[in-house]
């Protein structure tokens, strides 16, 4: 048994309507003693109007007065959250199903187990791009699909706790659309090097190790201020107004053309060793005092640890200095696209104290890519982790990657760049983030705080459905929003073992099965530890 519901019987009645309230209605189920009713927790049913057959799926069950010494003569009731309706075309043929209902049941009307061509018609995508990303709770024989464009193009959003089969989902939706799209432009930033290998040979890996250039020049003030200002307060400010005047200078003397105005932002090239030197020229007039000297010395010496530090390589390799701004962006974003869609950035080697910085780069230059591009180019960013970089906390994460992010989250459809967030505490995420995807992939949540805030960020769809988050198994999804025909529970499809994210879990039970390590393991750990490989 693969857990889902078995295959309903067409159009078998199951009950009558006793109450209607807004978008729920409760039905009095007919007795079934001899077997277990067919409408269960999250069977579909359905209703039929004059002008139209109305689906809820059911979202409680009940029994109002229980007679423990005449379990046969119970009264039943079951809750169901009306979803949408098929309307007959004029020649009597079911149409379409629409979300909404335009003419509701009536107290007294008949309920129905819906039937598998009800199921097949409601969970459909009729004339519209969609992908098949699992099948349906209700019946595994159905296909669920996502609505391409509304999907990518309102952004969207994976959300569940360790363990739930996050990284497999992101996966699955991600290979179904490249393998519709070949030709597709994807950014995933990965946290933990998890995804190098899910992709095959459709992805292109970048990692600070191997292939990602990010040079200094690159950062804007506030970024490059975060990774060479150590300190807080007054000093900060002084070691960031000497920035403030030496980087603008510097990007001046490299520039080509002289006569165009740059500021500390302009992505336009500049050497270090010209950086150094206008750091240091105002020591010549500061009387050799100390205190006014240090903060122009603690630069120099950061920048110069900086550079001889090889976990910084991706910022400053070589001594050279040239404008590869467009190369670099031809091959994080993959134009062309050249038989690789996807670029994953394996972030796990960029050092702790810069990650954040690190990403506000990468956000901030795709989002720039994309505007001035002129939507020639959809791009779609997937953020995991993303409560790390956009948390609710105000005082929590580094200001430019919260800005970058959130500015993609509310601008980035008009400039056709998208966004998935990929989250497993979505109530650490800030909430403007989240109310900006609007289709959401809700899998199994522990907590109820989680549970809460995914139920009031999402309570405009009104939907019971999000009650079962707390009984989803390994692998299965609520889905809501636009990017599904209608809210659905879901189960993702399974991925070839090879093909799957690399757990972060460490298999226990095996390892400690043999003792297969001896102290040349030991050595070849500290050499890489060493070496920052």
């Amino acid at each position: 048994m693969d857990g889902s519901l078995s295959a309903p019987q067409a159009d078998q009645l199951t009950g009558r309507i006793v109450s209607i309230s807004g978008s729920q209605i409760i039905a009095l189920l007919q007795n079934h003693p001899a077997e277990r009713s067919p409408l269960q927790i999250g069977s579909l049913a359905k209703m039929r109007t004059p002008k139209s057959s109305v689906f809820g799926v059911v979202s409680g069950v009940n029994v109002p007065m229980p007679m423990p010494d005449a379990v046969d003569k119970e009264l039943q009731t079951v809750e169901l959250e009306l979803l949408g309706e098929i309307v007959p075309g004029e020649d009597g043929e079911p149409g379409r199903f629409q979300r909404g209902v335009s003419v509701f049941p009536v107290l007294g009307d008949p309920v129905f187990t819906a039937s598998p061509d009800d199921i097949s018609r409601v969970y459909a995508c009729p004339g519209r791009a969609s992908v098949r990303v699992g099948t349906i709770y209700q019946d595994t024989r159905v296909p669920a699909h996502v609505v391409v464009d509304d999907l990518i193009g309102r952004h969207f959003a994976v959300l569940g706790t360790t363990g739930t089969g996050k990284s497999c989902a992101v996966a699955v939706i991600l290979k179904r659309l490249l393998e519709a799209m070949p030709n597709a432009h994807v950014l995933l930033l990965d946290v933990h090097n998890e995804y190098a290998h899910a992709f095959g040979d459709t992805a292109e890996v970048l990692s600070p190790s191997q292939g990602l250039k990010l040079p200094y020049w690159l950062f804007n003030f506030e970024e490059i201020v975060e990774v060479l200002v150590t300190g807080e307060g007054e000093v900060r400010a002084v070691q960031g107004s000497i920035l403030g005047e030496a980087i603008p200078a510097a990007r001046q003397l490299f520039a080509a053309d002289k006569s165009r105005p740059l500021t500390v932002d302009t992505p336009v090239p500049y050497r270090i060793s010209d950086l150094v030197r206008l750091i240091e020229q105002p020591l010549t007039s500061l009387n050799n005092k100390p205190e006014n000297s240090e903060p122009y010395l603690r630069l120099v010496a950061r920048l110069k640890t900086l550079q001889a530090d090889p976990r910084f390589g991706f910022m400053f390799e070589g001594l050279s200095v040239r404008d590869n701004l467009a190369d670099i962006l031809s091959r994080l974003l993959r134009i062309p696209v050249d038989g690789h869609p996807i670029t994953i950035v394996d972030l796990s080697g960029v050092p702790s104290e810069i990650l954040n910085v690190v990403v506000s780069v990468l956000c901030r230059l795709t989002f720039d890519f994309a505007l001035w591009s002129d939507r020639r180019m959809p791009i779609l960013l997937v953020c995991e982790e993303a409560h790390r970089y956009v948390p609710e906390d105000s005082r929590l994460g580094f200001e430019p990657t919260k800005r970058a992010m959130s500015r993609i989250a509310k601008e980035g459809r008009k400039y056709g760049m998208a966004l998935c967030v990929v989250s497993q505490r979505p109530s650490e995420l800030a909430s403007g983030l989240l109310s900006q995807c609007n289709t959401v992939f809700a899998m199994r949540m522990s907590t109820q705080r989680d549970q809460d805030f995914i139920g009031g960020t999402l309570a405009d769809w009104g939907t019971g459905l999000l009650d079962f988050l707390p009984s989803l198994r390994t692998g299965e999804a609520i889905a809501i929003g636009e990017g599904v025909p209608t809210p659905l529970r879901l189960r993702f499809d399974l991925l070839p073992e090879a093909e799957r994210p690399k757990s972060g879990t460490a298999a226990f039970s095996e390892a400690w099965q043999s003792d297969s390590e001896d102290i040349d393991f030991v050595k070849a750990v500290v050499d890489r530890w060493r070496r920052r490989l």
